[in-house]
C-alpha cells in the first residue's frame, strides 16, 4: 500500500492551479476554525506571551505603529525597554499591552 506523506501531499498541492490551491486553503482554514472551541479565552490563546519580551520591530508591529513612531515613543520616555540583549532593546508584553490600551483611549476606540 502506497502511503501518502505530508511532503507528497505538498508536492501534489503545488501542481494544482492557483484557484484550486486557494480553495484548498479556504477549506482547510474553515475546518481548523470549526474544530476549535468557540469560547477560547484570551489567556488560553496568548497566555504564554504574558512574561515574554518583544524586539523593537515586533513591538512596533504589535502596537500597529511605524518604527519611527515607535522610536519616538521610546526616546520621549513613553515606553521603556525591560532589558537588553546585546545592542537590542527588549520590551515587556505587559508594558506594550498597557501602552496599546492607552493609545486606543486617546484615539477613542
Amino acid at each position: 500500500m502506497n502511503q501518502q506523506t505530508a511532503e507528497s501531499v505538498f508536492q501534489d498541492l503545488k501542481t494544482l492551479p492557483s484557484s484550486e490551491q486557494m480553495r484548498f486553503f479556504a477549506i482547510l482554514g474553515r475546518q481548523a476554525l470549526q474544530s476549535t472551541q468557540d469560547n477560547v479565552s484570551h489567556e488560553e490563546v496568548f497566555g504564554h506571551l504574558a512574561e515574554d519580551e518583544f524586539t523593537s520591530v515586533e513591538a512596533a508591529d504589535y502596537l500597529e505603529v511605524s518604527m519611527s513612531t515607535f522610536r519616538r515613543c521610546v526616546r520621549d520616555g513613553k515606553l521603556k525597554a525591560s532589558s537588553k540583549m546585546g545592542r537590542n532593546q527588549l520590551f515587556a508584553t505587559k508594558d506594550l499591552k498597557a501602552f496599546k490600551r492607552s493609545l486606543r483611549e486617546i484615539k477613542g476606540r
